[in-house]
């Protein structure tokens, strides 16, 4: 992905570090929104950037999404930094969802199922600490939970026969969107339609204090046996009225 990148960065003289506008592409929503009294926020590394984002815009109740870096030291580290590995951040996706349609459980079914946790500082095809696995939170009311729904994934995989789960856990503060560019980037007319997730196929159930808002047909659109399955679908929010 790094090289593709680089010819696109190099052809559009446009493109300048952490230049980011705020109109989500598919929800309309500011991306850069600040949660109000009954929304939250988190930030999850899934590898590239580009799939795992189109993986949780589709799920209703989510009010917007973003892409950017974070868990590392520099400030305001442009992509070529990031991907150098010097500056320590991930690529991720920051969350922004309504708690009234949708639980922080129901997110992280959606981040466990959507790749292979068990590996190390790469995902599929790319690799570098930046596309490791991540789960980064602001405040501790989602603490629980995301242990709770990591031991539950773990025990599933041990199952399964796989391996241990290496994703980074941890509260931190800072996030930097990343170049405007990368915005829903399998949104853009044109886009290489891209993603190295390895789904394990294997389902998150029922852990401790899990409380699922989204019925089972939201998650019949994503089946983890076809191979790029979120490429393979629409980039419209999945309507459970239909």
């Amino acid at each position: 992905m790094f090289e593709f990148l680089k010819k696109l960065m190099t052809n559009n003289k446009s493109v300048s570090a952490n230049k980011t506008n705020s109109l989500h592409r598919i929800l309309g929503t500011d991306i850069k929104e600040v949660p109000k009294s009954q929304e939250d926020e988190i930030i999850f590394g899934c590898g590239c950037f580009w799939g795992a984002e189109k993986c949780f815009w589709k799920l209703p109740g989510v009010i917007t999404t973003s892409v950017g870096y974070a868990g590392g030291e520099k400030k305001n580290p442009t992509y070529y930094e990031v991907c150098s590995g010097i500056t320590g951040h991930a690529e991720v996706v920051r969350v922004v969802w309504n708690v009234n349609e949708i639980d922080i459980s129901d997110l992280l079914k959606m981040f466990w199922e959507c790749h292979n946790p068990t590996q190390k500082n790469r995902q599929g095809n790319d690799m570098g600490t930046q596309y490791r696995s991540t789960i980064y939170y602001k405040n501790d009311r989602n603490k629980d939970k995301i242990y709770s729904s990591k031991e539950a994934y773990q025990k599933e995989l041990y199952k399964n026969n796989l391996g241990h789960i290496e994703t980074e856990i941890k509260k931190i503060d800072t996030y930097y969107y990343a170049e405007d560019y990368h915005q829903q980037y399998l949104a853009v007319e044109g886009s290489r339609q891209y993603c190295s997730a390895s789904p394990t196929k294997v389902k998150l159930g029922s852990f401790n204090n899990c409380d699922y808002k989204l019925p089972k047909k939201v998650w019949d659109n994503f089946n983890w046996d076809i191979d790029k399955c979120v490429l393979r679908s629409n980039n419209k929010p999945i309507d459970i009225n239909n």
